[in-house]
């Protein structure tokens, strides 16, 4: 069996973290900006965006699988099968640069899941407790 590629990894993570930006951090984000009519005019536009919202305990929870996932494909398997010379060559310089996009991609993600799920789930507690 062929092991999923680090890029392929990378571009789920983006993909699901990106989806967790924009279903839960964004809008939130906007409503505290004070741009709600912002997120009405977008909701009305997308109406998807509900329902992620309202799944977003399993929208985050996805991401954060595939995100770790990754993580563990990139700094745990892909190492060693460049070891074992099953995967790409650590002498390539192509191999180099992709490796390095791939991680990029997938601090990127990281930050990006991150970020949304400060926004979705713990700024709202921490300005309730702020206000008190």
């Amino acid at each position: 069996m062929r092991p999923i590629s680090s890029g392929l990894a990378s571009y789920l993570s983006l993909f699901a973290s990106i989806g967790t930006l924009i279903c839960c951090a964004l809008p939130s984000l906007l409503v505290l900006l004070g741009l709600g009519a912002t997120v009405a005019s977008v909701v009305s536009n997308f109406p998807f965006l509900i329902t992620l919202s309202r799944n977003k305990e399993w929208v985050f929870a996805a991401a954060g699988v595939l995100i770790g996932l990754n993580f563990l494909y990139v700094y745990r398997f892909a190492p060693r099968l460049a070891a074992r010379r099953l995967g790409c060559s650590p002498d390539d310089p192509a191999c180099r640069v992709a490796g390095r996009i791939s991680r990029v991609g997938l601090w990127v993600s990281a930050g990006l899941y991150f970020a949304g799920f400060f926004v979705a789930y713990l700024l709202v507690p921490i300005l309730r407790w702020i206000e008190q």
